[in-house]
């Protein structure tokens, strides 16, 4: 077994790690400057500027995890575009899909972390969300893509959708009632691509997600057709207006689409599975829902 990290591991020494090469840099976000030596897992919050409530012990989790799949032979990430494509335009080298695998042939998941489109936050959000929803049994992916914008992000998740259902058989991975799950800048990609589809942001003409699932985002805009919607906010986001949420789900729910709302009291913005705060436990409600729209 791979030597696995704890909470005073510094983080320069989790992104060299030789089972991380080519993909490592990701687990750090840039939005708090460059990582030194002195900085540690626990200190991971310190480049993550728009978000809170990040949790060590879930760093740690997700790090020993993905070591633990490398070590027992399992590759944990993949390219959504080909080496032309990154040839053609260098700044898709930072994009991918990190892979948590579940029961073969059970439907599958894609999370986008958030950071104002400025970072990835995937260490604190998305792949969280990917590594419990692969021990529920669902292959699910954290999607690592480009900063910039929303344009760019968009056509990265609709690269990596394509990803996964031209792999799905080589991967062991069912395609009918998939979901798409992002949080704040992440919950605009879920949003966007689950209403419009792949084909909309330059990728496959595909089917459409069975759901979403959106944590504190501030997108408020409705689509001709929305699919079915879950979304969580906590009522002390300075960021993300939780009526904004609201009354967005209510516009959905007025044209008899299924969606969910749950408002979490004295959460602020940023709180990924929100362990220790009053949003524990949403992501039990958020499966819930998505089996619920299963065809």
């Amino acid at each position: 077994m791979s030597g696995h990290v704890d909470a005073a591991t510094p983080l320069v020494d989790v992104v060299g790690r030789s089972e991380f090469a080519g993909f490592g840099t990701f687990l750090v976000p840039s939005g708090g400057g460059e990582i030194d030596r002195s900085d540690m897992v626990a200190d991971l919050g310190r480049f993550m500027p728009y978000h809170q409530d990040v949790n060590t012990r879930t760093s740690v989790d997700v790090i020993n995890a993905l070591l633990d799949a490398v070590d027992g032979g399992q590759t944990v990430f993949y390219d959504i575009y080909s080496a032309a494509d990154k040839a053609a335009d260098p700044s898709k080298e930072d994009t991918g899909l990190f892979f948590f695998r579940g029961n073969p042939g059970a439907p599958f998941a894609i999370a986008s972390a958030g950071g104002g489109f400025s970072y990835v936050a995937s260490l604190h959000e998305s792949l969280p969300v990917a590594l419990d929803l692969s021990r529920r049994g669902y292959n699910s992916f954290a999607i690592q893509y480009r900063t910039g914008g929303a344009d760019v992000a968009y056509k990265d998740l609709a690269a990596a959708i394509g990803t996964v259902f031209d792999h799905a058989d080589e991967w062991g991975v069912g395609t009918d009632g998939y979901s798409l799950w992002g949080a704040s800048a992440g919950a605009r990609m879920a949003a966007s691509l689950g209403a419009n589809g792949a084909a909309a942001y330059g990728g496959e003409d595909l089917p459409l997600p069975s759901a979403v699932v959106l944590q504190y985002t501030g997108f408020s805009m409705v689509e001709s057709s929305e699919p079915p919607t879950f979304a969580v906010v906590g009522d002390n986001d300075g960021i993300a207006n939780w009526r904004v949420m609201k009354d967005r789900l209510d516009t959905i729910a007025a044209r008899g689409v299924d969606t969910e709302f749950r408002l979490c009291s004295g959460v602020g913005h940023g709180f990924g599975l929100g362990l220790g705060t009053e949003a524990e436990g949403w992501i039990d409600d958020a499966v819930a829902f998505w089996e619920r729209q299963a065809p």
